[in-house]
């Protein structure tokens, strides 16, 4: 899965980094909100949009309706809504595990 294979990369490329597991400490609202900005993503894009939980609140259709505000409520709601892998440092922060987008934090290390 994702989650293993951005851990994996990031211990092939000796690159430290401080294991969350999101799903027992969810990430709050003003994490979320500081994340995204960082991320250059929109906040669609930190949604678990194969997840069960998201299929049963039937946010596909539901999200384009709410406030950035509203949505940031729902991420925060339970770590089972945020895509994993996330990785957040100082300046930078990575939602998903894309090898392309890794590769920017590897050159920096």
């Amino acid at each position: 899965n994702n989650l293993q294979e951005g851990q994996a990369w990031l211990d092939e490329h000796e690159i430290e980094y401080e294991e969350r597991p999101i799903k027992e400490e969810k990430p709050t609202k003003s994490e979320l909100a500081a994340w995204i900005p960082k991320s250059g993503k929109a906040i669609k894009s930190f949604f678990n949009t194969s997840g069960k939980l998201y299929k049963d609140l039937n946010l596909k259709e539901r999200l384009p309706e709410m406030s950035i505000d509203e949505q940031l409520e729902v991420l925060a709601s339970d770590g089972m809504m945020v895509k994993r892998p996330i990785l957040a440092g100082e300046n930078i922060v990575l939602v998903g595990f894309n090898e392309g987008e890794w590769k920017s934090i590897a050159s920096k290390k």
